[in-house]
This record gives structure tokens, sequence and C-alpha cells, in this order.
């Protein structure tokens, strides 16, 4: 189990084009005042994602198979097919958009032809690298490619010598009205994502077969925390160097000039190394989603999860087909993946009531389990999701 490296791989997932575009967008417009949006973000991931954890290390199989295993009625087992496969799809397909626009983007600032031409392009190589399985050592690449982005954006928050004072009145001032709950929800979607539920799961559930099932829990525990508390720290540093470059000042930011944030440290430079770093994140997560729903989708249809089966490869396939051709279509990009991530924020209380269900009713998970401490934090996390939802609606329909 020591090898696992899944909760890294979570929050490289998470850590996408969406994440660095929606923390930028709200450090922008916001400053500080939803870093409180970010936080519970931060706290719902590493709650949620420790229970797909325990279910896969204790009945070592996906989240879609629980689910469905666990629909004694028959329509009711249909039901949760339905579900899986519909949530997931949609879900997936909105994010992969927002992956293949966020890293276009990034290409399109070194070679101008358009984000619908760049979308396609970056498509065909995410098939061409899930077809051959040999997907991981790029990947690594990429995702050390978006540590470094990181790297650059804390030297530039520490040079350009922040107002802190400014920072902490804002994170104490929390705001929540309908000019800021889309962001709001952006900034929990690009978080929470609700396939990496799916793909925590299935990852732990392979790579601790035959281990310690307690020790093999507390290792996964501790590393996902880690992780994902690092993925937070990254977005709060990028909306905190949006902060200072865009908040209260005479410009706003658009596609053409978020990366003027970095320019105390890299000057002109600043624009291409955020392009690379869109590029960087967008791959990566390009590859993640699809191969998440893979797994959702064969998991819920009793297909066979090997990676180099015709019904997993089907699945990826039409995933990156739908991104390709909404990112294709010419939408404004940061629109485009606003939107993305607030339509995992809404898609995100379906995944995770059933997520409980099935934490508190599987009868293979044993003493893994939900405590009422595990219950209760859901029950938090599911109904402040659903409440934002809800305000978000409601503001739409008026």
């Amino acid at each position: 189990m020591a090898k696992d490296k899944s909760g890294y791989i979570i929050a490289a997932a998470f850590i996408g084009p969406g994440t660095v575009t929606t923390a930028s967008l709200a450090g922008a417009n916001f400053g500080f005042h939803l870093v409180w949006a970010l936080l519970f973000s931060i706290f719902a991931t590493i709650v949620l994602q420790d229970m797909a954890a325990r279910l896969g290390v204790a009945s070592e199989e996906g989240l879609a198979s629980a689910m469905k295993n666990m629909a004694y009625k028959p329509w009711l087992k249909h039901f949760f097919i339905v579900l899986i496969v519909a949530a997931i799809g949609i879900g997936n397909a909105a994010y992969e958009s927002g992956n293949l626009t966020g890293a276009a983007i990034g290409l399109d600032a070194f070679v101008n032809i358009g984000i619908g031409p760049w979308a396609s392009i970056l498509g065909v190589i995410a098939i061409a690298l899930l077809w051959t399985g040999s997907y991981q050592w790029i990947e690594t690449v990429l995702v050390y490619l978006v540590f470094i982005m990181a790297g650059v954006f804390l030297v530039t928050l520490l040079v350009a010598k922040p107002d802190v004072s400014a920072m902490l009145s804002q994170m104490l001032s929390p705001r929540l009205d309908t000019d800021a709950i889309t962001t709001v929800l952006a900034l929990i979607g690009t978080t929470i994502v609700p396939y990496n539920l799916f793909l925590h799961a299935s990852l732990v559930a392979k790579s601790s077969r035959g281990q310690d099932k307690v020790a093999a829990v507390t290792a996964c525990r501790q590393q996902s925390a880690r992780a994902i508390s690092m993925g937070g720290l990254i977005t709060m540093i990028v909306m905190a160097t949006a902060m200072m470059a865009f908040f209260n000042q005479a410009a706003s930011m658009d596609a053409s000039n978020m990366g003027e944030q970095l320019k105390p440290v890299l000057g002109d430079k600043a624009q291409w190394f955020f392009a690379l770093g869109l590029f960087a994140a967008g791959l990566t997560s390009a590859i993640t989603a699809p191969l998440a729903a893979a797994y959702a989708v064969t998991g819920a249809l009793s297909m066979s999860d090997d990676m180099q089966s015709k019904g997993f490869k089907t699945v990826w396939l039409v995933i990156i087909a739908i991104g390709v051709g909404v990112a294709a279509l010419g939408f404004k990009p940061l629109p485009a993946i606003l939107f993305a991530q607030a339509t995992n924020a809404l898609l995100l209380p379906i995944i995770a009531i059933f997520l409980l269900v099935v934490m508190n009713k599987s009868n293979a998970l044993g003493e893994f389990r939900n405590t009422w401490k595990s219950n209760l934090a859901g029950v938090v996390v599911v109904g402040t999701v659903v409440a934002l939802g809800a305000y978000k609606l409601i503001g739409v329909f008026n």
C-alpha cells in the first residue's frame, strides 16, 4: 500500500485549468471574500474522499459497483444504473469540455489557431494516450509542471509583498449574494469533483488487494488529507496573486491577461508561463476525467474495468468526444470553464447522498462503515451544497 499514490492523483485531478481559472476569477473579482468557499471545499473533499477510499479498501470494488449491489430490488438496481451513467456522463462531459478549453487557451497563447482547433488536437492526444494505456509517464510529467507553476505563484506572492491585513479582513467578511453565487459554486465544483469519488474508490480497490485493510485505510487517509490540503493551498495562492493584480484595480481580468498576476516575478514571460501551466493542468485532467467515467460506467453496468476492454475504451472515448464537441462550439472560454465547475457543484449532492447511503448500508464494509462523526460531517457537506445550489436556482428563476 505504501506505493499507492491515489491521494496525489486525486489532488492533481482537481488542480486543472478550471481550478486555476476559477481561483483567478474569484481573486480578481471578489478578493479574499470567497476564501470561505474554498476552505469548506477542502474540508468537504477530505470527508468525501475518505469515505470513497474506505469503501474501496473494505469492499475491493468501486463506488458504482457498491451502489448497484446495495439495491436488492430490480427496479432500484436499474434506477442506480441509470443515475450513475447519467450523472457521471453529464458531469464528466461538462468537466472534460472545461479541461480541453483551458488547455486550448494555453496552447493558443503560443500558436494562435483558435480554441476549437486546439481542443480537437488535445482530444486526439488524450485518446491516443488512453488507447495505448501508456499515459502514466506523461501524466507524471504534466503533474510536475502543474506543481512548478504553483511554485512560481508562491514566489510571486512573496515577492509582491501581499497586504496580509487586507486578506485577513476580507476572509473575515465573507460574501454570498447573487453576484458571487456562481463563483462560489464554481470553487466548490472545481475542488469537490464528483468523478474523483469514483476514481479514488476504484484506484484504492485495486492497489490495496492483499494488504492489511486497517493499515491500508490509515495510510490512504493520511496521504489523501495531505495531498488535498496541498491542492487547496495552491488554489488559495492563485486567488491571492489574482487579487493583488486585479481586485479593485482599473484593469479587469479576461482570457487574454490572466497571466499578468505573475508579472512581478516573470515580467513579459508571465503570460506564456501561465499558458504553459493551463496546458499542463488541462491535459492532465482531460485524461483523468474520462478515465474516472469509464470506471463508474463499467462498474454500474457490470462490465470489465480492464483498460484494454472494448467497453471501457468506449466510455472514455464518448466523454472525450463530447468534451471536444462542446469546447469546439465557440463558447467564450472563461464562462465555459466557470459553467463546467458550477455544473459539477450542482451534480455533487446526488453522488454524495448515495455515497453516504452506501457507507451506512453496504454489508461489505464491516468495521469501515461510517461512524456518527463521519455521517455528521457528510450531512453538513451535502446540506451546504444543496442549500447553495437551491440559492443559485432561485436566483436563476427570479
